[in-house]
């Protein structure tokens, strides 16, 4: 039997163009531009097939063939990092009022910028593949780093967005960062600074905030956070957002398993190592070695109870 009829379709259009009117949030009308969060997700597996052939995307790769390959993907890459590069800055440009006119020559001279950077790009990731299987006794290659280290995907997505902000890029780097936090477990935002030979081990919960300043030679592990303290906000309320809030790690430092360590004043020195589950909200000198006083544990039975 057919149930009762519903509310009359003009009703429910009538209903929800109300709730667009009464708050223009989380809608996009009578506005032009907006950035394609697919096409910029093709640009970076274009990336990850430029930084390591052979190991994503095309695998019958020889000396006699690369050219062409690499010619190939450089010249798709160019045109959908061009255009996408070209939306968001215009879709930035339309929402605080400003002329559109000027993105497609910006878009174009981002683009060529970024593309002569791969190289470096590379050479900085191949140090972070090196630096995860040096520091990880369960790695067999590095075959299997690049292949299946959540971490090495996410410092790869993280030196592609990283330098797109640098240059300007709004909204693509985030959208780049939120997918390799959703595939790979660590959210790092695109405005952090990192130093080469950087492993996050595990990967799980790794929280990397968008002034954390990080050095060389530098190992996290899963649960890390590299937060803030607070939110800075200013006489009216409104958040500060220009400020250094999230902590600086100098080179050759360790941090274990889910220690938290927030403040944009606090600074973690070259070769110390921080313990797991540690909490710092202030500065260590070089060296130091900071741990959690181990706990009481206690093992029972009905028949007996004894400690640890």
């Amino acid at each position: 039997m057919d149930g009762p009829p519903g509310p009359p379709l003009d009703d429910l259009v009538e209903g929800l163009l109300a709730s667009y009117r009464r708050d223009p949030r989380g809608q996009h009308v009578n506005r032009r531009f907006l950035p394609s969060r697919d096409e910029i997700l093709e640009i970076v597996h274009l990336m990850l097939q430029l930084f390591f052939p052979g190991y994503v995307g095309r695998q019958d790769l020889t000396d006699e063939n690369l050219p062409f390959h690499v010619g190939n993907l450089l010249s798709t890459a160019r045109e959908k990092l061009q255009r996408q590069v070209e939306t968001c800055l215009c879709f930035t440009a339309e929402c605080e009022g400003r002329p559109t006119h000027p993105c497609a020559e910006q878009a174009r001279q981002v683009t060529a910028g970024f593309l002569q950077r791969l190289p470096a790009i590379r050479d900085a990731l191949l140090l972070d593949v090196q630096a995860a299987y040096d520091g990880d006794p369960a790695a067999t290659s590095l075959d299997e780093v690049i292949l299946a280290y959540p971490g090495m995907l996410a410092v790869t997505v993280h030196r592609i967005a990283h330098e797109l902000r640098e240059m300007g890029v709004p909204l693509m780097p985030r959208i780049m960062s939120e997918w390799a936090h959703s595939r790979s477990g660590a959210d790092i935002h695109p405005g952090a600074r990192i130093g080469p030979s950087f492993f996050i081990d595990h990967a799980t919960g790794v929280v990397v905030g968008e002034t954390s300043t990080i050095g060389a030679n530098v190992k996290l592990y899963q649960g890390v956070t590299l937060g803030a303290l607070s939110i800075p906000r200013d006489e009216r309320g409104r958040v500060i957002r220009d400020t250094k809030r999230h902590p600086t790690v100098e080179d050759s430092v360790t941090i274990y398993a889910n220690a938290t360590v927030l403040g944009g004043d606090t600074v973690l020195g070259a070769d110390s190592v921080v313990g797991g589950s540690v909490f710092l909200t202030a500065s260590i000198p070089a060296g130091t070695r900071v741990a959690l006083r181990p706990p009481e544990v206690r093992v029972g039975s009905a028949a007996f109870d004894f400690q640890i």
